[in-house]
């Protein structure tokens, strides 16, 4: 089955002072580009036909870097392989690799950042990160069952980029074929992140 996540467009993340405000919006804009493109192509899509036909282009909010948070990473190196819940009958395990501590409108909030046991043995994804999250904004301007982030390991030290303007829909938002990996519960944010792709497309 077609694996349900993006390659990730890669963003230095070594640290908070080489925060490059022209490179995240750059990276936003390679991402929305590569986003609508892979859903407009039908070897990639995973739109219905009837979908993929109307389909021109997904409806992202506003770039907004007040969004593109600095993050600290705690690692939690006995974390568990456990299987997360699913929409569907592939399940996967994942352990919480780390929890992320960060600042967003001057309040302090935290998201488990997940590894995955599958792909942490492939090579293009020994670093690879998942962050499922939900917020204000879900069941209104997005899907009803979150969106998702994906980040990188950090080769030096423990402080990342987490940029919602990079938050995506999990593939079944569209198609309810896919099993995608459900939201767990302490990845809610009480806080709506008005950033990333909405659940509606032109």
């Amino acid at each position: 089955m077609k694996f349900l996540f993006l390659l990730l467009i890669s963003l230095p993340l070594t640290s908070y002072a080489q925060r490059d405000s022209v490179a995240l919006v750059n990276q936003i804009l390679a991402f929305q580009k590569k986003l609508n493109a892979e859903y407009r192509d039908k070897t990639t899509s995973p739109l219905k036909p009837a979908d993929l036909k109307k389909f021109k282009r997904h409806t992202f909010f506003p770039i907004n870097l007040d969004y593109a948070v600095d993050a600290h990473l705690t690692l939690t190196p006995n974390s568990p392989f456990v299987p997360m819940k699913a929409t569907g009958s592939l399940v996967q395990e994942y352990r919480t690799y780390a929890i992320a501590h960060f600042q967003l409108h001057g309040k302090s909030y935290s998201l488990p950042v997940y590894q995955s046991k599958s792909l942490m043995n492939k090579p293009e994804y020994t670093d690879y990160l998942f962050v499922p999250f939900t917020d204000l904004t879900t069941g209104n301007e997005t899907y009803g069952g979150g969106r998702y982030l994906e980040l990188r390991i950090p080769k030096e030290g423990l402080e990342v980029i987490i940029n919602f303007n990079l938050a995506y829909n999990p593939y079944c938002a569209y198609n309810e074929k896919y099993s995608c990996p459900l939201v767990p519960g302490e990845n809610d944010l009480p806080v709506a992140i008005l950033a990333g792709v909405k659940l509606d497309q032109q």
